[in-house]
């Protein structure tokens, strides 16, 4: 897959967009995880208030580069891609702040980092880490799709994805939180859009003239329906693209080794 997205919406040899500057301190594109772009196109702001459990990953001089979700009061949810062969003493975590330029919310150190076995890129699939933070965050958790939630993966099934990943295909990240609204895609439609495609570890969500999306900078974060966590954005051909629907890991085949590391 020479896809170039979300986080992995990940990047494989794609520049990242510049993200602007934190309340920390300017961004170093340079210093973003090579494999990783997705943002929301086609989404409009949503509040923190109303999603408390998603948060953003950034580099230690605060270049946010991916998102994630979280699953107890110290562990986090996020793409594999986002954070293998990373240093975790390299990350940070940043969860309450809507608005990247503010000093909301809370940032928290990575104490550890744990990638699926199997994961090796994107395209092969178990996209999926878990890490453990230096701290606990006082935010609630998101619930996860497990094997029992087959109808959330029905076709059409509406389902929201969030982020702060770019606006537009290679264009900039956005300073607010955004959400977009995209439909659950039979298998059969997301086997012809990408052959490397598997509906045993994957779940594709878009629509068919495209428009509405993840995109580079959104890798890791949230695909949520019915109120539970049913993917993670973990790559697709560009952003928005017609025919190029986003690829999320389906949660619900992970739920074993999931409460493993999050216990």
């Amino acid at each position: 897959m020479a896809h170039v997205r979300r986080g992995s919406r990940a990047w494989f040899g794609v520049l990242l967009a510049a993200a602007g500057t934190l309340a920390t301190g300017a961004a170093d594109p340079t210093d973003a995880p090579r494999e990783v772009e997705p943002f929301i196109v086609g989404g409009h702001r949503a509040s923190i208030k109303e999603h408390p459990w998603v948060v953003y990953l950034t580099t230690a001089n605060g270049y946010q580069y991916c998102g994630g979700v979280i699953a107890a009061p110290d562990k986090v949810i996020t793409a594999a891609h986002c954070v293998d062969k990373r240093d975790p003493a390299s990350l940070r975590i940043v969860a309450g702040r809507e608005d990247r330029q503010s000093s909301e919310g809370v940032v928290a150190g990575l104490k550890s980092v744990w990638v699926h076995p199997g994961f090796k890129s994107t395209a092969e699939g178990d996209d999926l880490a878990v890490v453990t933070l230096d701290r606990k965050v006082p935010y609630p958790t998101l619930p996860l799709a497990t094997p029992a939630d087959a109808t959330l993966y029905q076709p059409g099934t509406k389902a929201a994805v969030l982020g702060w990943g770019d606006l537009k295909e290679s264009g900039q990240s956005s300073r607010y939180l955004m959400k977009a609204v995209v439909p659950v895609m039979t298998d059969g439609e997301c086997a012809k859009a990408y052959k490397e495609y598997k509906a045993d570890k994957m779940v594709c969500a878009g629509y068919p003239d495209g428009k509405i999306d993840a995109c580079q900078g959104d890798s890791g974060g949230p695909l949520v329906a019915g109120g539970r966590l049913i993917g993670l954005v973990s790559t697709g051909e560009g952003c928005a693209r017609p025919g190029k629907p986003g690829i999320y890991t389906r949660m619900a085949a992970y739920t074993g080794v999931i409460q493993q590391q999050v216990g």
